[in-house]
């Protein structure tokens, strides 16, 4: 990491903003679910039959395309189990998957061709579609009370990432090859349309992702068993994500990650995952850098996570940026669930990270740290790209078990800047804290194992755990 990148990146530092708050009204209030007329259009109308075997693909494509044409209302899944392939959806459809109703995905890898234009790990590539896909289009949604399921398992989408506890064994074919090909692409700025992959290469499709699109929303479903990410938005605006139920533990199974979009509500959900619970992202290195577009004014309220890596993260694929995100009014409780809060960014990355809020969070029991912020992840210092986070901000926070507090681990060349905690508790801690490379620690009535935190906010954090 040069020295050159610090110069251009350098952050003045800022005092966390006492009213920061006061701008969630104005986000939600520009944050506002598509409305759709009133019309239905049933799949078993247009020829789909809810045996779970007969491949209902080409009828659920009929009905999406008569609901656009028509100028748009619901496309109907009724009580049934339906097979299906990629499905993707346009302007002013909604998805609507009843209560009882349930949508398979095909295993065969065949039904996501021909390649789409798309987003896999931050960098984007032509590639398998994801399940349900939208590309350009505005007011789109997928609600219901219904069941969606990938059925990815350890026979099928889940080996490609090449891990022995997911059904990989020696000599089966991976991702690594094609991963490595498409990073080489990325960092050469070689265009999107040549990046080519697909079949052979063993890039697993997301979930549900609408790209470039606006006035989206996902309400009341449940999704399980995802080949990877689950709910992946890209550069899109004003996205509602609310009463989603998510159990997957599949690689890479991140529940909903939000990627360089803006003004983003997820509310009310549940999620159960392999992996990251919440993700926001904004692209990986240089196609990050690319592109340039941050996730920002993001609002997550009411959520429950279970098992996972983190629960409310920001990261690793951020080199875009990221500001003002706000958590509130979140349980997060697994001894699977490895941290509460996290941010994981590093020198190939890059990005600036700020004013990430967060308030009344409770956390019954995590794994590791409760907060996270780490600079070393993956590739670490090995890079010329200067990771910033500034302005971290935590109120109202209790946690009942943990091996650690806090583990925040900045660069001597790179601090990360103003972490703020009030009124937070860490019970049952088992180990003092990590704090390094962090300027401007401010702390008020915190307390560890039932002390309370003061003098050097840092020095003071970093020598409190059970067993001083």
């Amino acid at each position: 990491m040069g020295c050159g990148a610090l110069t251009l990146v350098a952050p003045r530092l800022l005092a966390a903003s006492a009213d920061a708050w006061a701008q969630v009204p104005e986000i939600l209030k520009r944050i506002k679910p598509p409305a759709f007329p009133r019309r239905d259009f049933v799949i078993t109308r247009f020829g789909a039959v809810g045996d779970g075997r007969t491949d209902c693909t080409e009828s659920l494509r009929k009905a999406i395309d008569a609901c656009n044409k028509a100028g748009g209302g619901r496309v109907v899944v009724p009580a049934g189990t339906f097979l299906t392939g990629a499905i993707h959806l346009k302007s002013n459809v909604n998805l609507h998957v009843t209560k009882g109703a349930t949508l398979k995905f095909s295993q065969d890898p065949a039904k996501y061709l021909p390649l789409v234009f798309t987003r896999w790990e931050g960098m984007e590539l032509m590639n398998y579609s994801p399940f349900i896909y939208a590309f350009e289009q505005v007011n789109i949604a997928v609600t219901g009370e219904g069941t969606l399921d990938g059925q990815a398992d350890d026979a099928h989408w889940w080996p490609w990432k090449g891990n022995t506890n997911h059904g990989w064994r020696k000599g089966d074919p991976d991702q690594k090859k094609a991963r490595r090909a498409l990073e080489e692409m990325a960092e050469r700025g070689t265009p999107v349309q040549e990046r080519r992959f697909g079949e052979g290469s063993y890039l697993r499709p997301q979930f549900i992702q609408p790209y470039r699109s606006r006035n989206i929303l996902i309400e009341g479903v449940t999704i399980k068993n995802s080949p990877m990410w689950e709910i992946n938005p890209v550069l899109c605006t004003n996205v509602t994500v609310r009463g989603v139920k998510i159990s997957s533990h599949g690689p890479n199974n991140d529940g909903c990650d939000p990627e360089s979009c803006k003004d983003v509500l997820i509310k009310d959900c549940e999620f159960d995952t392999g992996d990251d619970c919440i993700a926001i992202k904004s692209g990986r290195n240089a196609d990050g850098r690319r592109l340039g577009v941050p996730s920002e004014n993001i609002v997550i309220q009411n959520c429950r996570m279970k098992d996972g890596h983190g629960g409310v993260t920001v990261g690793s694929e951020i080199s875009g940026g990221v500001r003002n995100v706000f958590a509130e009014d979140c349980r997060l409780d697994s001894p699977n669930l490895e941290t509460a809060l996290r941010v994981k960014n590093n020198a190939m990355r890059g990005g600036l990270l700020e004013n990430l809020y967060f308030r009344n969070i409770e956390v019954g029991r995590v794994s590791k740290a409760v907060i996270t912020i780490d600079f070393n992840y993956e590739e670490g210092e090995k890079g010329r790209f200067t990771p910033v986070v500034r302005n971290f901000v935590v109120r109202d926070l209790r946690s009942g078990k943990s091996e650690r507090a806090l583990d925040v681990q900045g660069f001597q060349q790179a601090p990360i800047y103003n972490l703020n905690l009030k009124d937070c508790s860490f019970d049952n801690a088992a180990a003092s804290s990590v704090i390094k490379h962090v300027q401007g620690v401010s702390l008020e009535n915190v307390r560890v194992n039932g002390k309370v935190i003061e003098g050097d906010g840092a020095k003071a954090f970093s020598t409190q755990g059970q067993g001083n």
